[in-house]
């Protein structure tokens, strides 16, 4: 009896390390369903639906792996009621109504998340009040400027406000949220290209703590993404002699080619890659073609195979006769040419006129056709 009892008493220590628990009331909802959704970086996934009772109270455990915290929101109906950032053994009392305000006990991290969303939420308010009075001004009057200039001190304001929140919690989750707020559609809070640093540097900080989190890893792969950019837009800038950044990789005979020895008016630099039936037959129905009519007006192709498979990629090109430049590294998307560029999707297809690299974009042989005859007149 006792072995059990004492093999029953472990079995609970295990699970109360696997779980968190939410103690809470809803106001002005007894005998109400809430539901319980866990926030999978960027979609929510509902986990369970629980109902209150006749005063509107609620018991709920959530499965947490210790080390893992995660977002955790209840909703009634479609209104978001509670925000919670919950680590295995926490137990939390949520004092919440039906239309979404709510106090939250027992959970720093929970305590912590309240204050970023009222932040945002009251920052929303005086950055939409001002762009309310801006749209309604006169075009070009004195109120139209002033209420641009106080939208954009506004912004500036809270961007500071943001900056110095990761900065001073550089292990909390909580920052996680933070780097993704959107000030308007299109217009992320952290809109600067020099805020990759901080991305990469909050995100090395968090990893060291939460290594396998979900949201750490989704926000390391927007520092990485970020980082590109960044590096590309250096590049451009402390380019002295050109006005692209430089591609040198080996062709099917191992000859490396550099895209500045590209003598052409135009160059078009295409990455794809062999493994993809569809852009194997771009090749052929779409793309030599147009380097066929085009190439005598001054068209050089540099194709950029993003592939692991040297010996596949090789075989194509040969099978192909694809007369123009064909280069691959081996590497996929480890690439250097891949980062430097900022491939983020196959296809992808650069414009490089008289030695700049120029806005251009084609999907097509159509679209394709119609850029070409703009810049080979």
């Amino acid at each position: 009896m006792k072995t059990a009892a004492m093999v029953c008493a472990a079995a609970a220590i295990v699970s109360c390390g696997k779980t968190a628990s939410i103690r809470g009331t809803v106001a002005d909802a007894p005998e109400s369903d809430v539901i319980v959704k866990l926030l999978d970086v960027n979609r929510y996934e509902v986990l369970d639906t629980i109902s209150t009772d006749k005063n509107g109270a609620f018991r709920y455990k959530v499965d947490i792996s210790k080390g893992n915290p995660e977002f955790i929101y209840l909703f009634h109906g479609d209104t978001r009621i509670a925000s919670l950032l919950l680590d295995a053994g926490d137990k939390v009392v949520v004092e919440t109504d039906t239309l979404g305000h709510f106090s939250v006990a027992g959970s720093d991290e929970s305590s912590r998340l309240v204050q970023v969303e009222n932040d945002f939420a009251s920052f929303l308010a005086r950055f939409n009040a001002y762009a309310d009075s801006m749209e309604n001004a006169a075009p070009g009057s004195g109120e139209q400027a002033a209420a641009r200039k106080a939208m954009s001190e506004e912004y500036v304001s809270y961007y500071r406000n943001c900056l110095k929140y990761v900065m001073s919690n550089p292990k909390s989750l909580t920052v996680v949220p933070v780097f993704f707020q959107m000030a308007a559609p299109d217009f992320p809070v952290f809109s600067q290209s020099t805020d990759a640093i901080h991305f990469r540097n909050i995100s090395d900080s968090l990893a060291t703590v939460y290594p396998d989190s979900r949201y750490v890893k989704a926000l390391r792969q927007e520092a990485d993404r970020r980082s590109r950019i960044l590096e590309l837009s250096m590049r451009l800038q402390n380019a002295e002699e050109m006005n692209f950044p430089e591609i040198e990789l080996p062709d099917v005979n191992g000859v490396k080619k550099k895209l500045s020895d590209v003598d052409a008016k135009v160059v078009l630099i295409y990455f794809w890659t062999p493994s993809e039936p569809a852009q194997k037959m771009f090749n052929l129905d779409e793309l030599a073609p147009v380097y066929r009519d085009y190439k005598s007006r001054g068209l050089e192709i540099y194709q950029v195979a993003v592939e692991t498979d040297k010996a596949l990629w090789a075989r194509v090109v040969k099978d192909q006769k694809l007369g123009w430049i064909n280069v691959c590294d081996g590497l996929g998307t480890a690439s250097p040419a891949v980062g430097t560029y900022n491939v983020t999707k196959l296809p992808t297809l650069y414009v490089i006129h008289d030695g700049k690299l120029v806005d251009g974009s084609a999907n097509d042989a159509k679209s394709l056709r119609a850029l070409l005859d703009k810049y080979l007149k």
